[in-house]
């Protein structure tokens, strides 16, 4: 293994005296590297040593392994698991077995809670925690799940709980203004992670010719003068509102604020069981997406939004209302194709971003633009597959977003193989959402384009980290007087808050941990007892679009701690079938079927599972249904917010309830 850069040197002597720390390194400073230098140190010099590194995201298992473990330490037994791996479920056994673990915090999470013998560990097996991108370690995050149990380990004084490593390029501020509340969200991190923030202090000059900062570009685009298309969205939304003849006062069509009001007033309407309120927030909020999308690329990007949106809709409407608001958008489709073909009215944001790309491309370049959304990201490969200038710049384009099962999510192995296509002469520019921001492995580029972007200054400061190769440059395309623009100059000051903060934080977080730990002891006997608020009998599951009645709480079971499925034999009499899922990997207990919706208005439920080879189950999306409880209709989020306790499902019970004359035993 190469030897340490000076500044690397420096931040790992903490570490390497045993001390808990916090590595803080620019992107492309060498964090990892420093990290596998402590590892071997650490495996070399401590009896009976175990280290785990833990990441954030499934694609980063193999990443260090294959890229910086692997060869760094091949006298030593290492194993990447994570979720595509069938050794998950053995994790005790390997951990016993290997002498440094790459995995998933989610995998370690699993395992210490886990009661099977073959998969449960405690911390105390391991010597060494080695955390990537711990700057996650906040909130409910899993990182701060496992600290959580680490810190109360701690302040009960009990022996042989590991050393702490962290890894981060961008602690942020927290979303604080002031040097007082940045130095207490960096001590609050430190506080999670029992550990003290080190960075380099002199080798300072070193550093910056490692990773050289890119020079800072704004590109400037014109306003626009006229948007007919979007005017003509807004003035059927008005309509929409004239229909719901509701006296709420709302924000500006178009904006993210507009967009959270109809989120809550489609939830109210489900709540009262307002049908007419509910769907119109529906179409309002496709409608503001659509406006959305035109100021950021082109009219007809926009149009297919919407009209994608109405075309899963077909043969579904069941009352007047569904009448009226298909019948709207019927009315003015034609209209909304004449206005999305007249290019005059074009976004002038994309003229500016076609001179940024033309300029740069006129030399050799390899160029990643980061957008906001997924849909974004496609519509602006649309736009740039389909630009005669571009292609004729010899501009070799694709999309890089999260993994996933959407419409518009990327597999694993399409991700790793974009990533390779654009390290070699396949592809010159990519077009990604903050997935490409953080962990991933791309190679260094002579441009990153933040493009219509409003992000803290963590995500600005990992985009501007990509931008490594030497004479780079990082740009800032918006429009003049823009929110983006606006942003972007509050994130220069934040990334210098940072800095100072950092700088000021000292070892005094030992008051921050104990009432961290007191803070989360009451929270999860709140949550306990939200659990237990209903009987799960009292409890009736209605689908959230047309308000039809058609489960109870008490039939539903939990598979996995993860899969929440229906066991009432007559629940299949709510719903119908549809298409076959595929999901990108396998699973060794159960395997997805077909998608299910509601049998009356064709809402998506989620979709049916086989269970170890045996029963079909509908597994249900919580999101797809509102709760009636003795104090009222609810709308959890996710099922772990629900108030009423959940059973575990068990296959027997199950067959003897299906079938009661039959004889297992």
């Amino acid at each position: 293994m190469a030897g340490l850069r000076p500044y690397q040197e420096e931040v790992v002597q903490r570490a390497l005296r045993g001390e808990n720390a916090i590595i803080w390194l620019p992107t492309g400073g060498g964090k990892t590297r420093a990290a596998v230098h402590v590892a071997r140190r650490h495996l070399e010099v401590t009896p009976g040593a175990r280290v785990a590194v833990l990441v954030n995201r499934i694609h980063l298992v193999d990443q260090h392994y294959e890229n910086e473990f692997k060869t760094a330490l091949q006298d030593f037994r290492l194993a990447p698991i994570s979720g595509d791996s069938g050794q998950k479920d053995f994790f005790g056994c390997m951990v016993k077995d290997f002498d440094v673990i790459i995995c998933t915090a989610q995998i370690l999470e699993n395992a210490l809670v886990s009661t099977e013998e073959e998969k449960h560990v405690e911390l105390t097996d391991f010597t060494l925690l080695i955390i990537d991108e711990c700057h996650h370690t906040h909130k409910e995050g899993v990182y701060n799940k496992i600290m959580a149990r680490y810190v109360e380990k701690k302040l009960r004084r009990e022996e042989g709980l590991p050393q702490i490593l962290g890894l981060t390029a961008s602690p942020g501020t927290g979303g604080s203004k002031t040097i007082k509340h940045a130095v207490e969200h960096v001590l609050k991190i430190c506080a999670n992670l029992d550990s003290v923030i080190v960075s380099t202090k002199n080798y300072i000059p070193q550093l910056k010719d490692v990773v050289p900062s890119p020079r800072k570009e704004y590109k400037i685009a014109n306003k626009r003068i006229s948007d007919p298309f979007g005017d003509h969205l807004k003035n059927m939304m008005k309509m929409v509102h004239e229909f719901m003849d509701v006296t709420m006062i709302f924000s500006a069509f178009g904006t993210q604020e507009y967009e959270a009001e109809v989120v809550n007033l489609e939830k109210e309407g489900v709540q009262v069981e307002n049908r007419l309120w509910a769907q119109c927030a529906v179409h309002l909020r496709t409608y503001n997406d659509a406006l959305l999308i035109n100021d950021a690329v082109r009219m007809v990007d926009a149009l297919q939004v919407v009209e994608d949106f109405y075309a899963s809709r077909t043969a579904t409407e069941i009352d007047g209302t569904d009448f009226f608001l298909s019948g709207l958008f019927q009315e003015n489709r034609v209209e909304l194709r004449l206005l999305a073909s007249t290019v005059c009215y074009e976004n002038p944001n994309l003229d500016r971003l076609e001179r940024t790309l033309l300029e740069q491309f006129s030399k050799p370049s390899k160029c990643i633009i980061f957008v906001k959304t997924r849909l974004i990201a496609h519509c602006l490969l649309g736009w740039v597959c389909a630009n005669v200038q571009l292609q004729n710049a010899k501009i070799k384009a694709a999309v890089l977003t999260g993994a996933g099962t959407g419409a518009n999510n990327m597999s694993q192995v399409h991700q790793k193989d974009t990533i390779e296509q654009f390290r070699g002469d396949a592809l010159n520019l990519l077009i990604s959402t903050s997935v490409g921001e953080e962990g991933l492995d791309i190679p260094e580029c002579n441009m990153v384009v933040r493009y219509g972007l409003l992000t803290n200054e963590i995500a600005q400061q990992q985009a501007s980290g990509r931008a490594r190769a030497q004479g780079s440059i990082y740009a800032v395309v918006a429009r003049e007087g823009g929110r983006e623009l606006q942003r972007e100059k509050l994130n220069e000051y934040l990334e210098e808050l940072t800095a100072k903060a950092v700088a000021e934080v000292q070892w005094r977080s030992m008051k921050l941990q104990k009432d961290a730990v007191w803070c989360r002891m009451l929270n999860e006997q709140s949550r306990q007892e939200r659990r237990h608020r209903f009987g799960a009998e009292q409890v009736q599951l209605s689908c959230r679009k047309c308000f039809t009645s058609v489960a109870q709480g008490s039939d539903m079971r939990l598979i996995e701690n993860s899969h929440h499925v229906n066991v009432n034999p007559d629940f299949k009499n709510h719903y119908r079938s549809g298409g076959q899922v595929r999901l990108e990997r396998d699973f060794e207990e159960w395997e997805p079927g077909r998608t299910i919706s509601c049998q009356k208005c064709g809402n998506d439920w989620g979709m049916e599972i086989k269970f170890k080879k045996g029963p079909v189950l509908p597994c249900l999306s919580i999101k797809s249904f509102s709760l009636k409880t003795p104090q009222g209709i609810i709308l959890p989020k996710k099922w772990k917010d629900v108030e009423f306790p959940v059973e575990d499902f068990v296959l027997a019970d199950y067959i003897l309830d299906t079938f009661p004359d039959l004889d297992i035993y």
